[in-house]
């Protein structure tokens, strides 16, 4: 029985032409770089199109990748955080349609359902005014739950830097979400 293959093994195996380190690679990381960018483009479509493009990278990329002792993963994310601001750039708009349908729930009454789908989607419209150090910086610390150390990595910033702007960052998602939850207010004419 062969021992499991540590990151750093599959790393080299890749680039010395293994498919199957390639393949592996490949299936510990696509679901969580899919979810950070569908959470930032809010398109199934787009997100999707923008992991395989992510990997196509990482295919690209390996001959030249050299391990810094940094988590290969923080190399990944920096991919898809410029895919994503890459993809806005071209597009010159804000983000797609937002993913309601594809979140897990076990809700089985159909207003619970809905007022949660309200809360996310507000909460997703918050973070889009948000700067976009600011909802990389959210997206990667509570969405995909990476610790500081490596958003620093992916996000070039000291730790320190980065506790600070986490700091900010939810002190003005907060004021955005309760401007959303405001102007819900209103626009239903309730009286606060």
């Amino acid at each position: 029985m062969q021992p499991i293959p540590t990151e750093r093994d599959l790393i080299a195996q890749a680039q010395a032409g293994d498919e199957q380190a390639v393949t592996r690679l490949y299936e510990t990381y696509v679901e969580a770089i899919f979810e950070y960018i569908s959470y930032r483009v809010g398109s199934r479509t787009t997100a999707e199109d923008l992991t395989s493009e992510v990997f196509l990278r990482m295919v690209k990329g390996l001959a030249q990748y050299k391990d810094h002792g940094f988590p290969f993963r923080a190399w990944l994310f920096r991919i898809a955080a410029n895919l994503v601001i890459d993809h806005y750039r071209a597009n010159k708009k804000g983000p797609d349609a937002p993913l309601l349908d594809n979140q897990p729930t076990s809700d089985t009454d159909p207003l619970d359902r809905v007022a949660k789908q309200e809360d996310q989607l507000r909460m997703r419209l918050a973070v889009k005014a948000l700067p976009e150090d600011y909802q990389n910086l959210l997206v990667l610390r509570f969405v995909e739950n990476l610790p500081h150390a490596e958003i620093a990595t992916i996000m070039n910033k000291s730790a320190e830097a980065l506790r600070s702007m986490q700091y900010r960052a939810l002190k003005a998602l907060a004021e955005q979400f309760e401007n959303f939850n405001q102007k819900r207010g209103s626009s239903r004419g309730d009286k606060s």
